[in-house]
């Protein structure tokens, strides 16, 4: 199986120029299923096409679209078995042709020129991970799945070399996904990084942007309390180079693509 490569994107808003830097390749894993195939669709038609190179994890084969079979059952309680299986599959394919690898879901859209602008500051040798910083199970927390996270190649050749060969991390398949993968990643030495922008705004966000920016309720919402650092009121939620958003329908996928990639400013 041939995992899908980038092609440049067309009439997009310059938000930032698109790079096409050897230092930052992207390789990108979505997470989906045979149920969710609208929004695989839906994500292969928009951001994954500016991925370096890409492939959906899922429970059974679809060529047409670059999906992979897990050979697991659907559902939460596999995630981590797939996020296991996904590791192990880049490890063995794909991991000398990419520095940087990205976990989505399918539902998850993310702005890959943002990515790629944030990633250039750092190296993929040493063992790094960038998302959205929940704060419980681990000193330095975990990372949102539904927001996405980023492994430096260093990270993934420690998640398979020390924590599966060498039973470090979970050796089942069940647990939530975004929190077997932090504990994982602290007990083999990867670093849990801060992605907000200078100004202390997020950069991947677990939530569409209208969740963001309306007001919260501080007390009843248990999202506020999971963060690592508080997230700000409206337009102080959210970086001006936001990298991703989470709980995006395959109609809200296409129109996001349309907002920062076709329409025009006068």
């Amino acid at each position: 199986m041939v995992a899908g490569n980038r092609t440049a994107p067309q009439n997009q808003l310059d938000l930032l120029e698109f790079q096409n830097d050897s230092n930052v390749r992207i390789f990108c894993w979505i997470l989906t299923s045979p149920a969710t195939r609208n929004k695989t669709i839906a994500v292969h038609d928009t951001w994954a096409k500016r991925c370096d190179g890409y492939v959906f994890i899922s429970s059974e084969e679809d060529a047409e679209f670059h999906v992979v079979n897990a050979s697991l059952p659907e559902g939460r309680d596999y995630l981590w078995g797939k996020t296991k299986f996904a590791l192990g599959y880049i490890y063995n394919n794909t991991l000398k042709d990419y520095n940087w690898f990205l976990k989505a879901d399918d539902d998850t859209f993310v702005i890959m020129e943002n990515l790629r602008r944030f990633l250039s500051n750092y190296s993929h040798a040493d063992p790094l991970y960038f998302g959205c910083q929940f704060s419980p199970f681990t000193p330095q927390g975990y990372m949102s799945g539904g927001a996405g996270y980023v492994l430096s190649r260093e990270a993934v050749r420690l998640f398979v070399e020390e924590g599966l060969a060498k039973g470090v991390c979970r050796t089942d398949d069940a647990g939530d996904e975004d929190s077997e993968a932090g504990m994982c990643l602290y007990d083999i030495g990867v670093e849990a990084m801060d992605s907000r922008d200078a100004t202390g705004m997020k950069r991947f966000l677990p939530f569409g942007p209208k969740d963001h920016i309306k007001p919260k309720d501080n007390e009843s919402w248990w999202y506020p309390n999971y963060l690592m650092y508080p997230e700000g009121e409206r337009f102080n939620c959210c970086s001006n180079t936001a990298i991703s958003f989470h709980y995006i329908d395959a109609d809200y996928m296409y129109t996001l693509e349309y907002l920062l990639y076709i329409l025009k400013k006068a």
